[in-house]
């Protein structure tokens, strides 16, 4: 019996490691806004859940963010692209945990930890702009190993 479960084990493994590609998973799909999230590291997705799809633009709004850290985070750096038709049309970047500065809870975690975050999100724009793209968004740390990457697919069809 021991050695029957050892071998699925095993399987499982070679399965999800013959894997390089996540599935996609919905953030939120109202009538006129759809967001989706897929993970682009090949070796590690993540959750991510919000509240209310609505207020992403306008107003405060609650998420649940969680993963298991694969490699330690000292210094956290973000980088997101917006890309339409396949071109990068706007690029943003910053520094989340560093020397001096920390904006996040989970600065100085190390690998194997799990990292949580509930709590509110304000993403500072007046409107989430319309039409069909993607967000391209890296974390990578102070070794520019990537902690996390996804990429997120935005259709909206509001008319502000």
């Amino acid at each position: 019996m021991k050695t029957s479960n050892a071998l699925l084990f095993i399987l499982v493994l070679l399965y999800i490691n013959a894997s390089t590609q996540w599935p996609t998973h919905t953030v939120c799909k109202e009538d006129n806004l759809e967001i989706y999230y897929k993970s682009c590291d090949p070796q590690q997705d993540f959750a991510l859940s919000i509240d209310h799809c609505p207020d992403i633009a306008t107003h405060t709004f609650n998420i649940r963010a969680a993963a298991v850290l694969r490699h330690s985070i000292k210094e956290l750096y973000i980088k997101l692209d917006m890309i339409v038709n396949g071109k990068t049309v706007l690029t943003y970047s910053e520094t989340l945990c560093g020397p001096g500065h920390s904006k996040l809870i989970f600065c100085g975690k190390k690998k194997g930890e799990h990292l949580y975050y509930e709590g509110p999100v304000t993403l500072g724009i007046k409107e989430i702009p319309q039409g069909d793209y993607t967000i391209s968004a890296k974390l990578t740390n102070q070794d520019h190993v990537i902690v996390a990457c996804a990429d997120f697919t935005v259709k909206n069809y509001l008319d502000y």
